[in-house]
């Protein structure tokens, strides 16, 4: 069945006061038939400038709204998102193919209750004056005052929980939002401002739905009357974002592509930690920023752990995400169901040695083998570039340093991991590692207390906790003399 959603009235109407015309509509298609399930607005520049003007608009009155009781509107919106999180599973489910459960726990039910968790952390976060100086000369305070209209454009992979990342730091600290979603997967993040926005005062927060040929993402990053911008995506889009924004020197925050890199000492037995590091490189297919995606193992375990993750891989459930049986769904679409059969080709004609799985699975919907690929190195393919898949490639190495080097090659620097039974020594190694987050014996895991952000080309800025609130907003000192 196919449903239909409609624009927000905030966007349809505030502005010109009058009931929106029938308007063209985009399919978003089901990735685990191949199949649209749903239809959404197809949004226009025009309609970003009226979302625009109406957080302008709405501005004063919410940044000028009493903390605490932003604070308790926000509550009640993860309140909200806690009320309806069956359906929105189900939504989520339904346009990204990740599973309700998933591998490790790691599916739909996952996202909407990271989202919920998220809301309410950040609704409890704050933001005190600083006093730097009071005393008999004069009283200077630091002051961090909203900037003004943020626009969000999360992903696909993960479009819920994201876009939750972008909008409640942003509404917390005062400023009022636009969001477009992925074209590839609207649903679940129109749901969720519709709910918003039965809390929310009117054009608080606003939704544009468009297609990815619509050149509203690319507007909203030139558009003079967004503040700054929080854009999750590649590192080449990312790019884009940038050279857009310059035109008004646009705050921005960007979490773009990682190529994580995990490092196995040759103190690991392979038995224990195969299924630990099979779930941190295959939950979600793959299509996780910080998944980790080139596993680097020492001589002496190398064949060991390969037959290990092997063996895991040859027996995951791959399906529908709508069967609670299944572990990994399908990839999101067909456009990165063809680069992971890419890279997978190019891989052996490199001679990698395919050890389970390496091709697609031939049904409707946009589903692939879970991958392990042996004997690969450093300037293939599918160890040089993100794969954003089902796909592991596994390289051997002999020398620690050597493998830190080749790890730390990369353009990307989201992630990486050390996997040891001396943590000590691990943690150091991981301090070595040029990438935001390092984890030990873990890979990808993140909280709404810790900050998260990525170094050279995958990124600038940071999101979470008091660091992440804090980018959306600016400094004002006040400095008050005493002695006139």
């Amino acid at each position: 069945m196919i449903t239909t959603l409609h624009p927000t009235p905030e966007v349809s109407t505030s502005v010109t006061g009058r009931k929106p015309s029938k308007r063209k509509t985009f399919s978003v298609i089901n990735p685990a038939t191949g199949q649209p399930f749903a239809e959404v607005p197809a949004g226009k520049i025009s309609d970003l400038d009226a979302a625009v003007a109406a957080a302008r608009a709405t501005f004063s009155v919410w940044s000028a709204t009493p903390d605490r009781e932003r604070q308790r509107l926000l509550h009640a919106v993860g309140d909200a998102l806690q009320s309806n999180m069956a359906a929105l599973m189900e939504l989520v489910t339904k346009e990204t193919g990740k599973p309700l459960k998933g591998l490790n726990g790691v599916g739909s039910g996952m996202e909407v209750g990271g989202a919920i968790a998220w809301t309410h952390a950040t609704a409890d976060l704050t933001l005190p004056i600083e006093i730097i100086q009071d005393n008999d000369e004069a009283r200077v305070e630091v002051h961090r005052k909203p900037l003004g209209v943020v626009g969000s454009i999360p992903p696909w992979n993960w479009p819920l929980m994201i876009a939750i990342w972008h909008v409640i730091p942003a509404l917390r600290a005062g400023n009022t939002v636009v969001i477009k979603p992925s074209s590839l997967t609207p649903i679940a993040t129109a749901r969720f401002v519709e709910l918003a926005n039965e809390i929310l005062p009117p054009n608080v927060l606003n939704i544009v739905t468009a297609t990815s040929d619509s050149r509203v993402g690319s507007a909203m990053a030139g558009h003079p009357g967004i503040d700054k911008l929080v854009f999750t995506g590649s590192t080449a889009t990312g790019k884009k974002v940038m050279q857009n924004a310059a035109g008004n020197l646009k705050r921005l925050t960007l979490e773009l592509g990682g190529n994580d890199a995990g490092i196995v000492l040759p103190d690991v037995d392979p038995k224990k930690f195969a299924r630990k590091i099979f779930g941190v490189g295959f939950h979600n297919n793959g299509q996780t920023c910080a998944c980790l995606k080139r596993l680097y193992v020492h001589e002496t375990i190398y064949e060991e752990l390969c037959a290990q993750l092997a063996e895991l891989a040859k027996n995951v459930i791959v399906g529908d995400g709508l069967d609670p049986e299944t572990d990994l769904g399908p990839l999101q679409n067909k456009a990165q169901l063809d680069y992971i059969e890419e890279l997978v080709v190019d891989a052996r004609s490199h001679h990698g040695r395919i050890l389970a799985g390496g091709h697609p699975i031939r049904v409707d919907g946009y589903f692939f083998k879970p991958t392990i690929i042996a004997d690969v190195t450093d300037g293939i393919r599918v160890v040089d570039e993100e794969q954003f898949g089902p796909v592991l490639p596994v390289i051997e190495y002999s020398d620690i340093d050597d493998a830190i080097r080749r790890a730390n090659a990369n353009s990307n620097g989201l992630g990486g991991s050390i996997w040891s039974n001396d943590t000590e020594k691990a943690a150091q190694l991981a301090m070595r590692l040029e990438c935001g987050t390092a984890w030990v014996n873990e890979h990808g895991a993140l909280q709404p207390n810790a900050p998260f952000g990525g170094v050279k080309q995958s990124g600038i800025g940071i999101e979470f906790g008091h660091w992440g609130l804090e980018e959306n907003t600016s400094i004002q000192t006040v400095k008050m003399m005493k002695r006139i």
